[in-house]
């Protein structure tokens, strides 16, 4: 019978995590498939870990990873699928956002042949209208900047056939944006369509710093049209500066040279600066993402693992 490991990250998740394992106990009993559950404990500061214990030593399919420390949302996910040993993985958070009765229809489109089955949200139910807008804009901003198609609207929640998974095994860059990652290796992908429900319990651990700081880690992992916005603003405003010159010299051969013009100078200077400073600090965040690619540091650490009983040793670590 096919394998099904469904690899669960979590944060500072005890308010919900009881709540989740239920439902999601209660879908993968109608599966026809050997299923497990693999929590991955990213770090967190209140009592996730001990229930993910708990939950093991009442369900044997459940087994648990904790991390050294919060290394962040994509290590986390990286560690779970590195230690999965089944024939498909399902990626689902444990806020309750995405439903976890949905995996059954991820499952049917992945028997039918897809290696990649993504949930697609049709709505946001509990974010606010500005979160909508800006999710809305950096994945449209994405489809266009970017080579790699990465879906709209779509989060991490999808199921990884036995190849996919491997072919993702193989990425190992620093500076992960796994939404990209998923899309990049490609095979046979397809959409699965859901209404995404406000988070049960618990606080987001997403504000609008870190998405910010995630939108530039997409950007800049898949693109390089910052680089060329860069180039093209340093074109026009050298182009602009050349025509402002003959119009500054031409004036004086008609009309003479009083010494005028300091606030339009003051203006050119500051504006011809701040492009300057634009384009270094463009340059210096894909300086800053080669410099980290140098390193070659370990991408997590496992402090302590726990197989899910009816696996025994087998979702060790390679």
């Amino acid at each position: 019978m096919p394998r099904l490991t469904v690899v669960v990250p979590a944060y500072n998740e005890a308010a919900v995590l009881e709540s989740f394992h239920a439902r999601l106990s209660r879908t993968l009993d109608e599966l026809p498939l050997e299923c497990d559950v693999l929590y991955i404990d990213d770090g967190s500061s209140d009592h996730t870990w001990a229930l993910i214990e708990g939950l093991r030593a009442r369900d044997p399919r459940t087994g648990g990873i904790k991390l050294s420390r919060n290394f962040g949302k994509e290590a986390a996910l990286t560690a779970g699928l590195d230690h999965v040993d089944a024939d498909a993985a399902v990626v689902i958070d444990a806020d309750l956002q995405d439903p976890p009765e949905l995996i059954p229809s991820l499952v049917e489109q992945w028997q039918a042949g897809f290696d990649v089955v993504y949930a697609t949200r049709t709505a946001r139910a509990g974010e606010s209208g500005f979160k909508r807008l800006t999710a809305a804009l950096f994945y449209r901003s994405m489809e266009r900047l970017s080579d790699t198609r990465v879906p709209r609207d779509t989060g991490d929640f999808r199921l990884l056939s036995r190849r996919a998974l491997a072919a993702l095994r193989q990425l190992r860059e620093r500076q992960r944006f796994m939404k990209g990652l998923f899309a990049w290796i490609g095979y046979r992908q397809t959409a699965v369509y859901y209404l995404r429900e406000p988070r049960q319990a618990g606080q987001t651990k997403w504000n609008y710093w870190r998405l910010m700081q995630l939108a530039i880690e997409g950007i800049t992992s898949f693109s390089t049209a910052p680089l060329r916005l860069a180039t093209w603003t340093g074109v026009f405003s050298s182009l602009l500066a050349f025509l402002y010159g003959l119009w500054v010299f031409g004036k004086a051969v008609v009309f003479g040279d009083p010494v005028h013009g300091y606030p339009s100078l003051m203006v050119v200077i500051l504006f011809i600066g701040g492009v300057q400073l634009l384009a270094l600090g463009v340059i210096g965040e894909y300086l800053g993402r080669n410099y980290a690619e140098s390193k070659q540091r370990p991408l997590y650490f496992i402090e302590e693992q726990r197989p899910a009983k009816a696996q025994g040793d087998a979702g060790h670590a390679r």
